[in-house]
């Protein structure tokens, strides 16, 4: 018999029968008022694709109450949808966003479907269309899929956004924080341009207590802390179809991320004056770029499609503690600097064919993935003076080559039934160089079955079953050190890929004039996933544990008002719970995954005032974690109940929009708090602590217009 977890579970999935209970018994409305035609259409995707069955159906028309500027602003506002944004899918065959842009993937990641719809402009989008993911010959989409549909206008137009913020306190005002977007194009071509800067000023400060293994109180901490940020890109995309159908997509990015982070920590122990004093000091000077291409072609009886891909990140990152005493003593600090370059390389072809009464997607791919790290440990001798530190396996380079190759076949068994199955492997090369370093080989199968069943008139179900191959961060490899909370991770060259089998079940119900409602529920069972262990010959670092469980549900609620009289409000509620099992690798005990999100909840609710060109609303969301666990500590990072805003907004501002938030409304605050254990197995108890910071109330202003 296992033993029981010490760790309270702060949500129960007892609510998830109840959710779906709702869900079924909320009258199913025959007629989609929001988005025109919901009967099963062809989506016009590249020539040897099989029709898709398409939901529903919105045009431009449907979010004009929005004041829409591009694409990502309408896509943003379906109802009843949300958009996946991934978890950063390995190489380029796996889809993680449920965004198609004329029925295509973009073959970029940081520079994904999100990045080229915010350059759309309004003006260019045709429809989007609410499709089922099963129907598509695109691996890895179940469910509903927002198609937007483009064309050019045929000039040149753009739009631009600029948000300025302050806080009430302890944090310098965000100035710089906008972007501006150019599109253009012809009959043929079309193109867009956008340079941006999404840029943070964040803080806060309070009080930090520790506390010894009785529990009493042994020192307090006033600090302060800010966290500011520049991410300055420079962004584009070109896609030009031939008189002969041929289609050349070709998408770009060069980003910087200049990072700075402060905190000052004042000290006094045992109620004592202060009399010491701990400066941090964090930075990280990043560049990085991105390439993508693909070329699509006939090719004898199907469609050949030539993709290539590359992104390089240089990371120069440096962390400095030095506490100075009140009595003269010598300093004490540490300093750790690390550089880290990374790249990764995709090639990739798929060939789609008609063949037994559906489509076949051949593809092939290979990448080959490397990161290097050159680091330094330095800390001060009992003179104050820095003393270099040997710290093995924090210098070293993590190579994959990787090769994978699947066959997707897709059909429709019915009007209303529509199936999507795959099977395929993939070989990899792993390899860390130095001393400690290893190099394996791997053969992993994988494949999926997934299925849209149009139910009722206004029902969709949708079922996927998935064998998945999970990405390993390579920085996992490296030995490391965090200087704030004083951890240390020792290398681990034996990490391999986590795989899982995925059961999902989507239903969505359109609801007509009432809105939109969608519900998923997941269970994945996964072997070798990745948590802290202990690591033979001493120390602890990332490594593979034999198995865990995960699962839940989530979901998205669009309700309107129109249908009762009150015309102009729209709430949009958000709902995610999740549960997790592994067996705790130093106890034994099942437990939550070290910092799962076990509850996440949103509320989104604006009016638009009939004949005016105001609105107003508010947002607010509220979020429950697991607990982190190492070998030595467990610490907990929650932040107070809701976070609440609201906001009003005019339309007509000289042709802009001008939107006014205040954020915090309920006072949110950081808090973390952790237990460091001199023996975690004997439950021997070193020090314990407790963080409680305020972040004030936030002032934004967003000034969007088109031109």
């Amino acid at each position: 018999m296992k033993p029981r977890s010490p760790f309270p579970r702060s949500a129960r999935l007892s609510l998830v029968p109840s959710v779906i209970l709702f869900g079924l018994t909320v009258p199913l409305a025959a007629q989609d008022e929001l988005g025109g035609a919901d009967e099963p259409t062809s989506l016009d995707v590249s020539a040897g694709t099989a029709p898709a069955s398409t939901r529903s159906t919105f045009v431009p028309e449907d979010f004009v109450r929005f004041a829409p500027r591009s694409a990502l602003d309408m896509a943003r506002q379906v109802p009843g949808f949300a958009i996946r944004e991934g978890d950063g899918a390995r190489g380029l065959g796996q889809a993680d966003i449920n965004v198609l842009i004329n029925g295509r993937r973009i073959s970029g990641k940081s520079n994904g479907p999100l990045e080229a719809l915010g350059r759309i402009p309004f003006e260019d989008v045709v429809r989007l269309e609410l499709v089922d993911g099963a129907s598509l010959d695109i691996g890895g989409l179940t469910g509903q899929v927002l198609n937007v549909v483009t064309e050019s206008s045929g000039r040149i137009s753009g739009q631009f956004r600029y948000s300025p913020q302050v806080r009430s306190f302890g944090t310098p005002a965000r100035l710089l924080n906008g972007s501006i977007a150019l599109a253009g194009g012809g009959p043929n071509t079309d193109w867009t341009l956008a340079l941006e800067n999404d840029s943070q000023r964040r803080g806060n400060e309070g009080l930090e207590q520790v506390f010894d293994a009785t529990g009493a109180l042994v020192a307090t901490r006033d600090e302060k802390a800010n966290f500011n940020s520049d991410r300055p890109s420079i962004s584009g995309s070109f896609t030009r179809t031939a008189q002969n159908a041929n289609i050349l997509n070709l998408s770009g990015q060069v980003q910087g991320f200049l990072f700075r982070e402060t905190e000052v920590s004042r000290q006094s122990l045992h109620g004592a004056p202060v009399d010491r004093v701990r400066n941090l000091r964090r930075t990280e000077d990043e560049f990085n770029f991105e390439l993508g291409a693909d070329y699509q072609f006939a090719l004898g009886p199907g469609q050949l499609k030539l993709i290539a891909y590359h992104r390089y990140e240089d990371s120069p990152t440096t962390s400095t503690v030095i506490t100075t005493f009140a009595d003269g003593s010598p300093a004490q600090g540490s300093v750790f600097v690390r550089d880290a370059d990374e790249a990764e390389t995709i090639l990739r072809s798929e060939y789609t064919f008609a063949a037994a009464g559906g489509n076949i997607v051949a593809a092939l791919e290979a990448v080959r993935n490397f990161l290097e790290i050159d680091s330094t440990l330095a800390v001060r001798d009992g003179n104050g003076v820095l003393q270099p530190v040997l710290l093995p396996g924090a210098s070293d380079r993590v190579e994959e080559d990787r090769a994978d190759a699947g066959l997707t076949y897709s059909r429709a068994l019915g009007p209303q039934l529509q199936l999507q199955i795959s099977a395929g492997g993939e070989y990899s090369r792993i390899s860390q160089a130095g001393p400690l370093g290893l190099t394996r080989r791997f053969w992993r199968p994988k494949g999926f079955a997934a299925i849209d069943w149009k139910a009722g008139k206004a029902l969709n179900l949708a079922g996927r079953i998935e064998r998945v191959v999970g990405q390993l961060d390579f920085f996992d490899f490296i030995a490391t050190v965090d200087l704030d909370q004083d951890r240390e991770d020792v290398t681990n060259a034996n990490l391999v890929p986590q795989q899982s089998w995925v059961y999902e079940l989507e239903a969505s119900w359109r609801l007509g004039a009432l809105g939109n409602l969608n519900l998923r529920g997941f269970y994945e069972d996964i072997t070798d996933i990745v948590d802290q262990i202990p690591i033979p010959g001493g120390g602890q670092a990332p490594g593979n544990i034999p198995s865990a469980k995960r699962y839940g549900v989530n979901g998205n609620a669009t309700l309107l008002s129109d249908r009762f009289g009150w015309k102009g409000t729209r709430l949009d509620l958000g709902l995610a719970l999740a549960g997790s099992e592994v067996s705790d690798p130093l106890l034994g005990f099942v437990r939550e995954l070290s910092g799962n999100r076990l509850i996440d909840l949103s509320m989104n609710l604006r009016h638009d005032v009939t004949g005016t060109a105001w609105a107003f609303g508010a947002a607010g969301d509220w979020r429950d974690n697991a607990a982190a666990v190492r070998l030595d500590e467990i610490s907990l990072n929650n932040p107070g109940f809701a976070f609440v805003s609201a906001f009003v907004e005019n339309k007509d501002v000289a042709g802009m929009t001008l939107r006014a938030t205040m954020g915090n409304l309920l006072g949110q605050r950081d808090r973390f708090s952790r237990t460091v254990f001199t023996d975690r197995a004997a439950g021997l108890v070193a020090f314990s602590e407790a963080r409680d910071r305020k972040f004030g109330t936030i002032f934004t202003v967003d000034v969007e217009g088109s031109f």
